[in-house]
Parts: structure tokens; C-alpha cells; sequence
């Protein structure tokens, strides 16, 4: 990436967010041509839906094409198979639900209840905070009703960005225009950066192989790609944390807004750089395909096949998560994984508790995409709550999602 760092960082602003993009039927829907390209350009990922009324002042494909993704403005998906839009998916892909331009039709319908098209569906179905922008003529804004409309959904926790003033397409002058698309932008990236739900968490995130030198060439590894890891530590970032990420040797760059990588080699680097930081941590989530054992003696050079010893001697590395664990203090949070290679239950609780940890993520290489090397991951987590155990199972899943999962359960986030 080339440019200032200013620049930059803008276009990294909402890399990582799920914004769903409502638009209702006002004159002022050419504009979301423009935020949709706005808020792509800052690396959000975009859906959008739209009032069937929206579809007369804009088309959809234009909106598909700028977001590259289908657009929605209609419960039936198609009429001749006999496939309906999902809802309820849609209320809880996104980060945030942006409705701009929000007529007053669309205000009046969110504050009754009113559910007579997709994007009010949607709206009644979103788990995620909502905000909007009116747009409308200066005598329909400042009309009792939409002003009490305006009022209630502020009560309920409804962001509103405030309309401009300016000519207004009656003629009239005076506040009801749309504000700019790169204010809506900004503001957007505003409210993701204070309104966070980690903001001052600070997590270490261990991810990778470790490789045990046999020689100057040679290793003990294994197969880990650092996938899993590294989304977790995105997600982590995502939602406002201060993430410290610990990466064995892999190919994956940093993961946008983290804010400090340490690259290691060894379980021993492993071990020195986590215990470093972990007492200053809120959370600890050690992904880290550590190695058990290592050579007990190295050589410097490669050794060639006639210098091969008939053995290798091999010792125990150091147990990071178990050093974790016995240090962790009342107020910090540890989850661990358990791979195993059949269902693996019943070592993973024996880890949970052996290792003092709060939770331990297992996943199986029984189960098809699972482990190593795969986007996608199947993990039963299981929790301690006193003497007892809890066990929730998830079915097979991207690593991204899976890392949504985890970080709401480790956090409680709803």
C-alpha cells in the first residue's frame, strides 16, 4: 500500500466492519450511491436494502455493482423458485445498521412497529446498534410528529446524524437535506472507534506452528497455518481491544488495527514473549500450535546424512498455557484449544482443568474442515462455572465466524 499515512489509515477505518445500508424512497437516495462507495472505500463490507418506493429514485444494480453484493428490496428472492430473502440473516450479518436517506415514513414506521417491507424487517430483526439520517422537506422535518418520531428513537438508542441545511428540492431553504456522504462516512468511523464494546481491553493472542530446530535446516513443527489465531486477533481488534499478537512462522499479514505483533520461532520465544505480557493482559487466548518436545542438543550446521545420529534425544518444552494459567489473576480471563484427533471431550475438561483455564476451545481432526490449514473450523467450546462444566457445540463454520463466536462467548457479548 502506497500513499501518506493519513490516507492510509482512512482506507483501513472500517476494514473488518459488516454495515448493512438501508435506503428508503426520498430524492436524496442518489447520495447513497456515493456513501456506499464512501464506506466501501474505507474497507467496510457492504449490504444493502432498500424500500421498494427507494428502487424508483435509484437502481439496485447500480448499488450491487458498487458494494458487490445482491441488493435487497423484496421479501421473495424469486417468485418463479419460490426463494425469500432472509431477514433475520441479514439483522445479524452487520455491525451496524445505517439507514440513509430515513424518510419520515420509514421513522414513523420504526417508532410503531410497522412492518410492511423487507428493510422494516430487517430493522425489527437487527441485533446490532442502529443509526440513521433523515432527509426530507424543511416543513415534514420540523413537523410535531416527526419531531416526536426523531425523540423517541433517540430514547431508544437510535443514533441520528442530524440533517444539513441548504436548498431543499421543494425550493425551500433551510435544514431536512441529507448530510454529505463523507460526513455520514466519518461519522460511522467515529461511532465504531467510541462506541466499542473491548475499547481498553488488552489481549495477547498467541497463533501458529513453533518449529524446534533439529539443525541449521532442519525442524520438529507441525501443520498450523495460523488462520484461526489471526482471526481471532482481528475480531479482537475489530471490537476496539488492544491486541497483542504472538505468531509462530506464518504467512499471514498483521490483521488491521493490531496493535503490536511479535514474531517467534521456538516454544522457548513462545514462552519468554507471553509470560512478558500476560500480567498486564485483561484476556489471554493461546491459539498456538506449540510443540511438546524439542531436540535436546542442536547442531549449528546441517548435518548430513552419515552425521545423523541413529536417535534423537528429546526434552519438553515450555508449558506457556499451563504457566498462564497458574499465574492468572481474578480479573483476567484465559481460554485455551485442545486438538485431538476423535471426539476429544473428555481431554479437553481434563485440560480446562489441569491448566486453570476459564475456557478451552477443542476442535478434532475426526471432524471434515476442521484444523489445520482449513478457512473453516467446527469447535465445541467448554466453559467452567464452579465445580461444573458447560459445553456448547457449533457446527461447521469460517474461522472468521468461529472467531465471532468465541470472542462474544469469552466476552458475553450479545
Amino acid at each position: 500500500m502506497t500513499g501518506d499515512p493519513e490516507s492510509q489509515n482512512e482506507l483501513l477505518s472500517l476494514l473488518g466492519r459488516r454495515i448493512v445500508l438501508g435506503i428508503t424512497g426520498s430524492i436524496a437516495a442518489y447520495k447513497s450511491a456515493l456513501l456506499a462507495r464512501e464506506l466501501t472505500r474505507r474497507g467496510a463490507e457492504v449490504r444493502v436494502v432498500m424500500t421498494p418506493s427507494a428502487t424508483e429514485f435509484i437502481t439496485p444494480l447500480t448499488l450491487a455493482t458498487l458494494v458487490d453484493n445482491p441488493v435487497h428490496s423484496d421479501f421473495t428472492e424469486s417468485k418463479e423458485k419460490g426463494t425469500w430473502t432472509n431477514h433475520v440473516e441479514l439483522g445479524l450479518w452487520g455491525d451496524l445498521f445505517l439507514i440513509a436517506p430515513c424518510t419520515a415514513q420509514t421513522m414513523s414506521a420504526m417508532v410503531t412497529g410497522a412492518c410492511d417491507n423487507l428493510l422494516q424487517a430487517v430493522f425489527l430483526s437487527a441485533r446490532c446498534p442502529v443509526m440513521i439520517a433523515p432527509a426530507m422537506d424543511l416543513d415534514m422535518f420540523t413537523n410535531a410528529a416527526t419531531q416526536e418520531s426523531l425523540h423517541t428513537l433517540r430514547d431508544r438508542g437510535i443514533e441520528i446524524i442530524e440533517p444539513a441545511s441548504g436548498l431543499l428540492a421543494s425550493g425551500l431553504e433551510g435544514k431536512g437535506r441529507l448530510e454529505e456522504p463523507e460526513v455520514i462516512a466519518e461519522k460511522v468511523v467515529n461511532f465504531f472507534s467510541s462506541s466499542l464494546p473491548l475499547k481498553n481491553k488488552r489481549v495477547v493472542v498467541t497463533a501458529g506452528p513453533t518449529q524446534e530446530p533439529i539443525d541449521a535446516v532442519r525442524y520438529i513443527g507441525n501443520r498450523s497455518t495460523g488462520k484461526m489465531g489471526f482471526a481471532l486477533a482481528a475480531r479482537l481488534s475489530d471490537l476496539g481491544a488492544e491486541v497483542t499478537l504472538i505468531a509462530g512462522p506464518v504467512a499471514l499479514p498483521t490483521p488491521p488495527r493490531v496493535k503490536n505483533r511479535i514474531d517467534i520461532k521456538t516454544a522457548q520465544e513462545l514462552y519468554e514473549a507471553t509470560i512478558k505480557v500476560w500480567p498486564d493482559m485483561d484476556a489471554g487466548i493461546a491459539c498456538a500450535a506449540v510443540a511438546d518436545l524439542k531436540p535436546k542438543s542442536v547442531s549449528n550446521v546441517k548435518l548430513h546424512k552419515e552425521e545423523f545420529p541413529e536417535a534423537v534425544e528429546l526434552e519438553k518444552t515450555p508449558d506457556t498455557l499451563a504457566s498462564m494459567g497458574s499465574s492468572k489473576k481474578a480479573n483476567q480471563l484465559l481460554m485455551g484449544f485442545a486438538l485431538e484427533t476423535d471426539d476429544g471431550i473428555e481431554s479437553a475438561v481434563g485440560k480446562l482443568n489441569r491448566k486453570n483455564l476459564d475456557f478451552v476451545v477443542l476442535n478434532t481432526l475426526a471432524d471434515d474442515g476442521a484444523g489445520f490449514s482449513h478457512d473453516t473450523n467446527k469447535v465445541t467450546v467448554i466453559k467452567k462455572v464452579g465445580v461444573d462444566t458447560e459445553i456448547r457445540s457449533f457446527e461447521l463454520k469460517s474461522k472468521k465466524e468461529v472467531a465471532r463466536d468465541l470472542i462474544d462467548i469469552l466476552f458475553q457479548i450479545k
